[in-house]
């Protein structure tokens, strides 16, 4: 933040960084709380570790998600307000994309807080609303996608399909452990759905946020893309 003081470039830097580790940190979540679903356990790695790591990088993943929203508050460039960050689509700066971003947020608040709340819960209720607050993840990934600049930068590109693959990695071990025992119905329906929900996001990137000019078809008001106005990153 210090940094920030003397560099008006700072703020959007810490807002796109945090906003990857945090992506990161998600996927790790999920990856964790599949490896508790399916009961994982190796003799240096107890089911209680796997328990304590997936709540802390839950929680991790609250603690960056506040640095990015706060930087990305700050930042003069962007109209984004606090409240912007909590209630979903009413904001101007990409609204639907930034939006999207909000509501990951919320639903991580609530997987945080049904995990903490976990024992005082009817064990039906707190898995409805666990599993819910799991869609935190994929909705990151399309907002990060949507109202992110770096989209087609390289290195992000191939975090984005490290953190895809490794989330589809554990849905598919998570399948295998149940393919012999759920209705054949489920487990198809949710093969298929997965590949859909994959393929079409894969196909909205390809044709949106990886194409130039998205930041006008995003929702950037036109203050933000006019000529002269201060570009303290790639917004185009």
């Amino acid at each position: 933040m210090l940094v920030a003081a003397t560099d008006p470039k700072a703020l959007w830097y810490l807002t796109r960084s945090f906003g990857l580790v945090s992506l990161i940190l998600l996927t790790v979540t999920v990856g964790l709380g599949v490896a508790q679903l399916v009961r994982y356990a190796r003799p240096g790695l107890p089911r209680f570790l796997i328990a304590g790591l997936h709540r802390n990088a839950s929680l991790l993943a609250v603690a960056t998600l506040a640095v990015h929203i706060v930087t990305a508050v700050a930042d003069p460039f962007a109209p984004i307000a606090l409240i912007d960050a909590v209630i979903p689509f009413i904001g101007r700066y990409r609204p639907l994309w930034l939006g999207l971003g909000a509501l990951s947020f919320d639903l991580l608040i609530a997987l945080v807080v049904t995990s903490l709340l976990r024992q005082r819960m009817g064990l039906r209720a707190w898995r409805m609303l666990h599993w819910a607050a799991y869609a935190c993840w994929p909705i990151a990934v399309v907002h990060g996608l949507g109202t992110g600049t770096d989209a087609r930068t390289g290195w992000v590109q191939l975090l984005y399909v490290v953190c895809v693959g490794l989330v589809l990695a554990a849905l598919a071990w998570r399948l295998s452990t149940r393919w012999t025992t759920a209705p054949v119905g489920r487990r198809l329906g949710g093969a298929a759905a997965t590949a859909v929900i994959v393929v079409s996001v894969a196909a909205w990137a390809s044709q949106g946020p990886l194409r130039a000019g998205w930041a006008r078809r995003a929702g950037t008001p036109s203050a933000q893309l006019a000529p002269g106005a201060p570009t303290p990153g790639s917004h185009r």
